[in-house]
């Protein structure tokens, strides 16, 4: 394959470049090198195009001879709140629409997706079955009431694992975001004849994770904390359920759909998790005893912004594309701590 990679320089899309040359695939990488996330730019060299994915122009040049497309490049970060609400929907949305509106002569896209367009995982009350629950309350949060209600019931939820046919739910601007720009590639997908595969990526952790910034996993944050000495600080009660995905699986995972796109349907979504549930304080642990340092603090802290528990069903990954992720938790860890090394 002849491959435009956006967002080519981050976390998830340095592990994808490697993947990608590895298999021997040709990559041009089209990054903008935002200050707020990369230390500075590189100097010029073949095969890379620095520019921003809101400028055709720029778009139009790395796209030149691409037979394939891996679109990553996305403001990321929670978004809980609408301070910077126009900076995502113009990074994210608007940034996705030119790159469709310049791929003209291309037929194949991998979107980078994210689990955060379910909002809230798969529930089921005993009584009512599978439901939605409803908004998280300041004040049940305020008195330590993590756990969603049933929303006609009011009693306890059994959290479960989502599928890919999970009605939508994204509940922050990232979220809204990168299901928008699912919506968008289908569009073009349908008027094109084009094929995109959707990939909602879990919880991506593992060597060049991001560092210090607003845009740094749980994962990153509780390791920063204990490279300074310091104790990692979990918020609610720590039993926040996630499912934790190797950086190296998840760019296995995306090749591995590049490589299909020719003998896929329009439009497919996939779920790139492992399946495994963990908390939020298991890792913080886990983390603390690699690292030798002090057992982290259930701090009962939240945003409201975030989600209780959101955990994956792979299985369609695993199925169709035959994917199997590589890495479970504690092997995963202790490459991140060699890489920290």
């Amino acid at each position: 394959m002849k491959v435009l990679l956006t967002g080519g320089a981050g976390f998830i899309g340095t592990h994808v470049h490697d993947q990608l040359l590895a298999e021997g695939h040709e990559v041009t990488v089209l990054d903008s090198f935002r200050p707020d996330v990369h230390g500075g730019r590189p100097a010029p060299r073949p095969g890379l195009v620095i520019g921003d994915i809101r400028d055709a122009d720029a778009v139009t040049k790395a796209l030149d001879g691409a037979d394939t497309v891996i679109h990553l490049a996305a403001k990321v970060g929670l978004g809980v709140n609408l301070d910077d609400i126009d900076d995502y929907v113009s990074s994210n949305s608007l940034g996705t629409a030119v790159l469709l509106k310049c791929m003209t002569s291309v037929r194949n896209l991998v979107f980078a997706s994210s689990m955060v367009v379910y909002g809230e995982g798969r529930y089921d009350c005993e009584t009512h079955g599978q439901v939605a629950p409803g908004p998280r309350r300041t004040e049940d949060l305020d008195r330590g009431r993590f756990e969603p209600p049933c929303p006609h019931c009011q009693a306890p939820l059994k959290p479960g694992l989502v599928t890919e046919d999970a009605v939508p739910d994204p509940r922050n601007a990232y979220a809204a975001g990168k299901l928008n720009g699912e919506h968008l590639a289908a569009t073009w997908a349908r008027e094109t004849g084009g094929r995109v595969t959707a990939l909602r990526f879990h919880n991506v952790y593992g060597p060049g994770m991001p560092r210090n910034t607003p845009y740094a996993g749980v994962a990153a944050i509780f390791r920063s904390a204990l490279e300074r000495g310091e104790t990692p600080r979990v918020f609610e009660d720590g039993g926040q359920r996630r499912d934790f995905v190797h950086v190296r699986d998840v760019a296995a995972a995306v090749t591995l759909a590049a490589s299909a796109l020719p003998q896929q349907p329009p439009f497919r979504a996939y779920n790139v998790g492992t399946g495994t549930v963990t908390t939020i304080g298991e890792v913080a642990t886990e983390l603390a005893a690699a690292y030798g340092g002090p057992q982290p603090i259930v701090t009962g802290q939240y945003r409201l912004g975030d989600v209780r528990h959101i955990t994956a069903s792979s299985d369609r990954l695993k199925d169709e594309l035959g994917w199997k992720p590589a890495y479970d938790l504690r092997t995963g860890l202790e490459d991140l701590l060699r890489s920290a090394g």
